[in-house]
């Protein structure tokens, strides 16, 4: 472990505040049950992971209502739910009218769908929301979700489920405590299957990308090219992108973000260059070690000790990070449910309604989201040029190629 004189990168400020932020893992000290309408729409992205459910496993909510367009799937969604057959509805908007839903949770990962159904929750009078990322389609869209909640005072969280692990504090202290030594960037790479390109930048590297938000701060740069085929994506590869995500192209992305704590990020994605065993996570990268974290894995974080620049003779191993530590067993028996369940985002809305704070994973964090995605767009269609964030103009770029 490097001497304590190095450890100077972001003293107390980074680990302190994500400690503090988390959500606690018990019940609120409240006797207040709350009521929750579900959002979904089968054979349009349904349920999403887990959004329909994670309200049963707390005895602070009640699921109240239900809609789906889809016959079958509302059917079935009132059993999932245990629901009476009065509590489902074909029509969102009849649901939030009939049912008034304190919380609704916006389901279905077809994002087309989203702003219409996030205002009209947010019209209807809820409190807090619960939404499938990817957020929204755009940044039209996420600026009237932004200014929508805050005309009516609701909170709304994103669905990036990751960002309310508690191992991420224990990694911001290893970072401050030099245990990478000095820290040059972050490396972030998609899943890269057959999605792999600009649709797993929406769908996946979302995840990614909140998190090196995070950990860095805001954006303020992008220099990115996307390809097709290994060549430079032109106006007319462009199609609408399965998802509901809009204007789409490109099977093969770099970008490079610069950000507010100076430490760059980059995200890769190359259609079929990843593997079942490897992918969809990200590293930070220092001048004497590794700090790795596997997407809705566990455990999320490994450290690897050492140059990254120095091949050595003798091996050197992973060692797992719980929020414990360093090579410490995990001691929150129930993290697949707090994190992979949605436990720890729910009721950290929740509190967010209760307090008068932002949740943890906000609006305005999805909308940066969308921005820094909206940016590699517009970077390719400038020529790879660095372009500033936030963005002047709000519409798609690749509708402008």
């Amino acid at each position: 472990m490097p001497h304590p004189s190095r450890r100077h990168l972001l003293r107390g400020a980074l680990a302190t505040g994500l400690a503090s932020s988390l959500p606690p893992l018990a019940r609120a000290a409240s006797d207040k049950l709350w009521t929750v309408g579900v959002i979904g729409h089968t054979g349009r992205g349904g349920y999403g992971h887990g959004l329909d459910t994670v309200w049963l496993g707390l005895p602070e909510t009640k699921i109240v209502a239900v809609s789906d367009p889809d016959e079958k799937g509302r059917t079935q969604a009132v059993g999932r739910l245990k629901l009476a057959p009065a509590d489902a509805h074909a029509n969102y908007r009849e649901m939030l009218a009939k049912a008034k839903p304190e919380l609704v949770a916006v389901c279905p990962r077809h994002i087309d769908q989203h702003h219409d159904m996030i205002l009209a929750a947010v019209e209807a009078g809820a409190k807090g929301l619960y939404v499938e990322k990817p957020f929204c389609r755009g940044l039209v869209e996420a600026d009237a979700i932004v200014a929508a909640c805050e005309k009516h005072g609701a909170k709304l969280a994103i669905a990036h489920r990751n960002r309310y692990h508690p191992v991420l504090p224990v990694v911001a202290k290893l970072i401050e405590d030099g245990a990478i030594g000095r820290w040059l960037e972050i490396r972030a790479r998609g899943k890269e299957d057959a999605r792999g390109g600009a649709l797993d930048l929406w769908v996946l590297g979302s995840h990614l990308l909140d998190l090196c938000h995070v950990f860095t701060g805001k954006p303020l740069a992008c220099s990115a090219t996307v390809l097709q085929d290994g060549r430079p994506v032109v106006a007319s590869d462009v199609q609408d992108g399965a998802e509901g995500i809009g204007p789409l192209a490109g099977n093969e992305l770099h970008a490079r973000f610069e950000t507010e704590k100076g430490v760059p990020v980059f995200f890769d994605s190359i259609a079929g260059a990843g593997t079942r065993e490897a992918g969809f996570g990200l590293q930070f990268i220092g001048t004497e070690g590794i700090i790795d974290l596997r997407i809705d894995v566990e455990p999320l974080a490994h450290f690897l000790e050492g140059s990254p620049f120095h091949p050595v003779l003798e091996p050197r191993s992973w060692v797992p990070v719980t929020s414990a530590g360093l090579g410490q067993p995990e001691p929150v028996g129930d993290i697949r449910q707090l994190v992979g369940g949605h436990q720890g985002p729910v009721r950290d809305l929740i509190a967010s309604v209760v307090e008068d704070r932002a949740p943890l994973c906000s609006a305005e964090d999805g909308r940066t989201v969308v921005e820094m995605t909206f940016a590699v767009f517009e970077s390719h269609r400038q020529g790879g040029a660095k372009v500033t964030l936030p963005l002047e103009k709000r519409d798609s770029p690749l509708a402008r190629l």
